[in-house]
């Protein structure tokens, strides 16, 4: 049985165009990302997930980190307003998506910014990372959309999105990187000597897909009792992607469109 529906999104042939903020750009080799990305919606799919492909957005050279586009809490949608103006295009095509599988929309709207890969729901609980891409204008608009979650700003710092420095696992502890937030604000915290290793995605049962970067988190992950789900997503990670980054994730939700 399927646990719900993965969006994601094919790389474009742009994509070592890809916006860096925070990193000395480098060279991406778009067919290596094109097999990693194969691997990784592979992974979801034999962690029981049901793999659902937004359209392809070619020239949108971040387009592959569909998580930006769109929050989903249950049943709702909320289009995400990129923080980056030349990434805005990218939310029609995930809007199509969101509609087709019933899901309620609806979307952030100016002067409110805000990127998908800063919000961390964890329970009744949304925090939201306020920075570079995510505004406070933005954090607004979602307390007002979700009126039934506690929504919890994160202030930045040197990094790109709040799930770029934390991120949760399935006991509702938090992994974190030191001194990117302040970690304060999250009730049971777990440190990481890897970067990578503060990337995680919650797979159902104990599955923990994490990037083949952090092998000591890793094996700690192991070692706590979790199955980790190990994927190399080396060329992402050049453009400050990470494991999160490449999906949706909508426990529950079924589609006519998913495989």
């Amino acid at each position: 049985m399927s646990r719900g529906i993965a969006l994601v999104r094919r790389p474009s042939s742009r994509l070592a165009e890809g916006l860096v903020t925070h990193l000395e750009r480098s060279t991406v080799d778009v067919d290596l990302a094109r097999r990693q990305h194969d691997a990784y919606c592979a992974a979801l799919a034999d962690a029981g997930w049901s793999v659902l492909d937004v359209v392809p957005a070619d020239h949108c050279p971040d387009s592959v980190f569909v998580e930006d586009t769109v929050v989903v809490s249950g049943s709702r949608a909320i289009l995400a307003r990129p923080g980056a103006p030349q990434r805005r295009a990218e939310v029609a095509g995930t809007e199509s998506a969101v509609r087709a599988v019933g899901l309620e929309v609806d979307r952030i709207t100016a002067p409110g910014t805000l990127d998908g890969g800063d919000v961390l729901q964890i329970g009744d609980t949304v925090y939201v990372g306020q920075g570079g891409r995510t505004n406070g204008a933005a954090i607004r608009q979602l307390r007002g959309l979700l009126g039934d979650r506690r929504v919890v700003a994160v202030p930045l710092g040197r990094v790109l999105h709040l799930k770029s420095a934390v991120t949760a696992l399935p006991d509702g502890t938090v992994v974190a990187w030191p001194g990117l937030v302040d970690i304060g604000i999250f009730p049971a915290v777990r440190s990481v000597e890897e970067e990578a290793g503060c990337h995680v995605v919650c797979l159902g049962g104990d599955k923990v897909m994490i990037s083949a970067s952090a092998p000591k988190t890793a094996s700690l992950l192991e070692d706590l009792g979790f199955t980790p789900i190990v994927v190399d997503v080396s060329e992402f990670e050049k453009l400050e992607g990470c494991v999160t980054c490449l999906s949706v994730l909508m426990p529950g939700i079924k589609g006519p469109q998913a495989h």
